[in-house]
């Protein structure tokens, strides 16, 4: 794997290190939206992830939620959320996280996912556990419904916040307890890390599941992905520990 997984955590830590010193300062907004907020630190954490990995690997591509860089032809694209929870860092939540994976042709082949206010660091690479601050760690062994911790969450659209509407009825009536984090890539941290027993979505970007995708598959989990025929480039979720039956078809 030569440097790809040390320059994703010197990366991660490094944008992470950014985030924590701002946290709680005023900050430049770039666009607000319905239900969402776009701010200059999001572009300038990602301009320093895609200086520290550019600069080590020159003709790889970055894939990122604010922009592209470098050749986009090569067969190593980096996929990077700068921040991923934005609108819970403007508000001051501490609960969000910096997201960094490595896709080699189609296959994603490391993932590391840093949350600067705790110092959690998740990383794994292709045919290896992932490790949270260097221990090894795996998805819950909970197996009843009954026992789980979910997140499920709401997108931008009409559509999916109705969707994730019905989805959040039926499955609080279910599970022990229903959260809505307001970060898909910690969230799918927190499924790799047995913390939550699964994580579901509507509509996501790559950028918001790709480093999760490969911790929870290499800490035993399950993710289904789903290309959405309405929206260009959008992804429904399913992370999971994969021991509990999330079927909603019989109802209780």
């Amino acid at each position: 794997m030569n440097d790809f997984l040390p320059t994703a955590i010197d990366a991660a830590r490094a944008a992470g290190a950014l985030l924590r010193e701002n946290f709680g300062s005023p900050l430049d907004v770039n666009a607000l939206e319905a239900h969402d907020i776009k701010l200059e630190l999001d572009v300038r954490s990602q301009e320093l992830i895609t200086k520290m990995i550019l600069d080590r690997f020159p003709d790889h591509a970055i894939y990122g939620e604010e922009g592209i860089a470098g050749d986009q032809s090569s067969a190593f694209h980096w996929i990077v959320d700068p921040i991923d929870g934005t609108v819970n860092y403007f508000y001051s939540i501490p609960h969000f996280c910096v997201s960094i994976a490595l896709r080699e042709k189609d296959e994603i082949i490391l993932g590391v996912i840093y949350d600067p206010m705790r110092d959690e660091l998740w990383q794994t690479e292709k045919n290896q556990p992932t490790l949270l601050n260097g221990q090894p760690c795996a998805v819950s062994t909970r197996t009843q419904l009954s026992e789980a911790t979910l997140s499920v969450g709401f997108s931008k659209t009409q559509a999916t916040i109705d969707d994730g509407l019905v989805l959040f009825g039926k499955y609080v009536r279910r599970a022990r307890k229903l959260r809505m984090m307001g970060s898909a890539a910690l969230d799918m941290a927190f499924v790799a890390s047995g913390r939550l027993d699964a994580y579901i979505e509507q509509m996501v970007s790559l950028w918001d599941i790709a480093a999760g995708k490969i911790l929870v598959e290499n800490a035993g989990g399950r993710v289904e992905i789903r290309e959405r025929s309405d929206a260009k480039n959008k992804l429904s979720i399913t992370a999971s520990s994969g021991r509990i039956d999330l079927n909603l078809n019989s109802e209780t």
